[in-house]
């Protein structure tokens, strides 16, 4: 089973790779990231296909062990830019999750997030179109914008094994017996 607390990123970290013992970190489990970096439209400098850097904001536990610590980098990949524009259009990005490192191996991640700029008000719009046509074109909305640090949900994109050291229990140590002499044992005193 998958836990995920902020109180165990204390926990010693676990190792991704072959398990002897089946643990799997399974498709579906849910990865929260944070943005390293801010993500807008301002400036359109912007394009689809390029990458931006995320980590793990939470640290990711299978068995009470953890196997993905806060920090931990990862990828994502803009799908869709739209700039701001006249007649009040606002920006838009959509981006992708693509994957997170641990301990050198890749972890196909999906999902994705968007944003919408403001626009500049449909109603302004279209009375200035009405009263003075070039007005519309000096109306823009704002950009599209998702600062760094916002937290998005990733998702893993494929069973990961996980090699979990087996837990020991503590030995069970039992108070020491009273000591009764044996029948026909001489006692000094």
């Amino acid at each position: 089973m998958l836990l995920a607390s902020p109180l165990a990123a204390t926990a010693q970290v676990a190792p991704i790779a072959a398990a002897p013992g089946g643990t799997m970190l399974r498709v579906g489990t849910e990865i929260p990231l944070k943005l390293s970096e801010e993500l807008t439209t301002k400036g359109k400098k912007l394009r689809v296909g390029q990458r931006f850097h995320l980590e793990t904001a939470e640290p990711v536990l299978v068995n009470g062990v953890n196997v993905i610590p806060v920090g931990t980098p990862a990828m994502g990949e803009i799908t869709e830019v739209k700039n701001k524009g006249m007649w009040g259009k606002s920006g838009h990005l959509s981006a992708r999750i693509v994957y997170l490192t641990v301990n050198g191996r890749q972890i196909r991640l999906s999902g994705s997030f968007d944003d919408k700029g403001v626009a500049g008000g449909v109603g302004a719009v279209a009375a200035s179109a009405l009263v003075f046509l070039p007005a519309g074109f000096f109306m823009t909305g704002t950009s599209a914008r998702v600062p760094a640090g916002t937290v998005v949900k990733g998702f893993v994109d494929e069973d990961v094994p996980v090699a979990v050291p087996a837990v020991q229990a503590p030995l069970a140590v039992a108070a020491p017996a009273a000591v009764v002499p044996a029948a026909g044992a001489v006692t000094q005193k």
